[in-house]
């Protein structure tokens, strides 16, 4: 069977390896009623070696994105900004909007946050220590931004609670693509007529982590929480709205430096459509693809960071595996698992992972892949990504 392979570059950089964050150029000073504004950004070069059963003609080093960051910082007022600008064929021909929020504290651990900002969905907004990111990343439930508000607090009993809102999605911004040049996979309104035209809007989420006190130690730090997702879905074909109803558990384990983080949830999507009620159509990173309405999913990851190898080096080998098993009847399983190391030197970061995948539709699939499936086969691909922060 020929395949037709999704064109992608993975867009995100976890914050999850222990790599230097870096200032950038400050105008002000944070302390002060007026507050501080920095500018920071970062360029990326990859290189890739794809082993999918057929020869591969772009195993060579390129450039993949420049990302511009603005913060503002004040005693009681925060926000953030972030532009990327990728290159597939040429410079900037897929650029977005990643995030634009504000925020305001209302003490030192509460606070509201309203604009383009990261759901609160579960674990944390990345859930591994990879670059790539699991198949959760693709399915559009991992490193998810939208737009709406979210008011986060905190209790005595080391409980940590987030309530939001998002009207919409984060939006279609410059690309090839109708509706899919976006950093966020949401579902979309397809090039292709028989494919589906949803809308996901007016979406509620609430998300409880809780620190295991009992269980700590100096050394010990273990952690329990959920989330949950409901949402509208809007079918712009048949003019009614189905809906979202998903939800996520996790438990994070850190002992010195090693961290464990599991993950597990089931998804559910009524699309209210005629001719796929099984599916639905996803769009991110200038692609659009299929995934499957219910399922189960899972992430595993572990890491461990040797702090200060030589001089300013930290290095966190990651293990993360990951997978969406279909609930529907002939659709097949899809997984992705990365075995990788994180580089973290002054500036510069590196990200060196082999991926092995089946059913993935950013590893060698196709634009089913997620939904009913593709041939099957293991696909492997060695990503290597060079990170510079200024």
């Amino acid at each position: 069977m020929k395949k037709v392979y999704v064109n992608i570059a993975i867009g995100f950089f976890t914050v999850a390896i222990s790599v230097p964050v870096f200032a950038g150029i400050t105008f002000g000073d944070p302390e002060t009623e007026l507050g501080a504004m920095t500018v920071s950004g970062a360029l990326r070069a990859n290189y890739q070696d794809k082993d999918y059963g057929e020869s591969a003609s772009d195993q060579k080093i390129k450039f993949d994105a420049a990302i511009l960051n603005v913060a503002y910082e004040s005693p009681d007022w925060f926000g953030q900004f972030q532009y990327r600008c990728y290159q597939y064929d040429k410079f900037c021909d897929f650029s977005t909007l990643v995030q634009a929020y504000a925020g305001y504290r209302l003490n030192a651990t509460d606070h509201i946050t309203v604009g383009l900002q990261a759901i609160p969905f579960g674990p944390a907004r990345y859930w591994d220590s990879s670059f790539y990111a699991g198949i959760n990343n693709t399915m559009g439930l991992q490193d998810v931004l939208d737009l709406g508000m979210n008011y986060h607090f905190e209790m005595p009993t080391a409980t940590q609670v987030d309530l939001a809102y998002f009207a919409t999605d984060g939006g279609n911004y410059h690309g090839t693509s109708k509706d899919s040049a976006r950093y966020t996979a949401n579902v979309v309104t397809s090039s292709d007529p028989l494919k589906t035209n949803l809308n996901e809007k007016n979406m509620w989420m609430a998300r409880v982590d809780q620190d295991l006190k009992f269980l700590s130690t100096d050394d010990l730090k273990v952690s329990i929480g959920g989330s949950y997702w409901y949402s509208e879905i809007e079918n712009k074909k048949t003019s009614a709205d189905g809906n979202r109803n998903t939800w996520a558990v996790f438990n994070r384990i850190h002992y010195k430096n090693l961290n464990v983080v599991l993950t597990g949830g089931r998804q559910s999507i009524r699309n209210k459509d005629t001719l796929s009620p099984a599916s639905s159509t996803l769009g991110s990173f200038d692609s659009e693809y299929d995934i499957a309405n219910k399922g189960y999913l899972y992430t595993v990851d572990t890491s461990y960071t040797f702090k200060n190898v030589r001089d300013a080096l930290n290095v966190t080998p990651y293990v993360v595996l990951s997978g969406f098993n279909k609930k529907e009847q002939n659709f097949d399983d899809s997984q992705r698992n990365i075995v990788g190391v994180g580089w973290g030197y002054k500036n510069i970061s590196l990200y060196t992972e082999y991926l092995m995948s089946k059913n993935d539709p950013f590893v060698g699939g196709t634009g089913d892949s997620l939904a009913v499936g593709d041939d099957g086969k293991w696909n492997k691909l060695l990503n290597v990504m060079l990170i510079y922060n200024f």
